[in-house]
């Protein structure tokens, strides 16, 4: 890359933590055969956020999922523009499709919250936009347990969190800031957290840009958000993690390295807790749709932490 061409690019990439493309809700519950509720609720600092409440009539369980970066609870549609361009460089450039993860938790006797973080799918807009990678979206994490809690049909269910991505940062810090929220919280599933500094390194390998940029686009980052890289990485705040987690992650995702995710489950300070490597594949996206192949070990471990 020319030197105004690297620029740009790292120009683009903080652009990013400030605008992006909003993924539009493709499918919802009833495709799959389930009835569902529209539901608006506010994060712990009011902005209204937007989900599904799948009901499962006679259960006193409920789990509660969230989403990854770019996407929203119904997925993302990267067999599409202008999500397809920024996907499919990693091999990623086909749609993932949410829907069948509630099926299959619904199938198996849970009540699902599935909801949009802030300025993803449907929910309001907040901080003027910019992503803070879990920090400001560690509210909305408190604001939908604090939605189960109040609804009457609801306020007494057994809890389980299913925080994807960003949604599992989201979470840690959740955790960290304000650990009582989680007291009655049994167990967690999560997928593929990371560090946004691994991330940003990692796709700077993959532009050919030299390593040494990594702090330019630091700077630019900061000036959008006002966070350095370290701010935004879960690893210090899963030390917060004091309930049942199950961590699951690519091993060979081109997004990450493995000692990233390998740092973060080793900081969890339980016994219970696990760490499944996927194997055979370096796409990202193969993670986020492990579930609907192979749902086995994660509604295990919901059926051992929720019974």
């Amino acid at each position: 890359m020319t030197p105004t061409q690297i620029n740009d690019t790292l120009q683009a990439i903080a652009d990013g933590f400030r605008v992006w493309p909003r993924a539009p809700i493709m499918h919802r519950p009833d495709e799959e055969g389930m009835e569902y509720e529209d539901v608006t609720f506010p994060s712990q600092d009011g902005v209204p956020l937007e989900g599904w409440f799948i009901p499962a009539p006679g259960s006193e369980k409920i789990i509660i999922a969230n989403h990854p970066r770019w996407f929203s609870r119904s997925g993302l549609p990267s067999h599409l523009e202008p999500w397809k361009s920024f996907a499919g460089a990693t091999g990623n450039d086909f749609e993932v499709n949410f829907v069948p993860d509630y099926k299959i938790l619904h199938q198996a006797g849970y009540n699902v919250l599935a909801y949009d973080l802030r300025n993803f799918g449907q929910s309001g807009a907040a901080n003027g936009g910019i992503f803070t990678v879990g920090r400001f979206e560690s509210r909305d994490v408190i604001g939908s347990l604090s939605y189960v809690r109040a609804r009457p049909d609801t306020r007494n269910m057994r809890i389980g969190l299913f925080s994807r991505c960003v949604g599992c940062n989201a979470t840690m810090f959740a955790m960290a800031r304000c650990p009582e929220v989680f007291g009655d919280v049994r167990c967690m599933v999560s997928p593929q957290p990371l560090s946004s500094r691994v991330a940003l390194e990692r796709a700077l390998e993959r532009l050919n840009i030299p390593a040494h940029h990594i702090a330019d686009l630091e700077q630019r980052i900061r000036l959008h958000t006002s966070f350095r890289l370290d701010d935004f990485s879960p690893i210090p705040w899963a030390r917060s993690v004091r309930i049942p987690t199950l961590l699951y992650q690519v091993r060979d995702d081109v997004y990450t390295r493995p000692e990233d995710i390998q740092a973060m489950f080793d900081n969890i300070p339980i016994a219970e807790k696990e760490l499944l490597w996927i194997e055979g594949t370096t796409r990202r996206w193969d993670g986020y749709t492990y579930f609907q192949r192979n749902p086995g070990p994660m509604l295990d471990w919901f059926r051992s932490y929720m019974s």
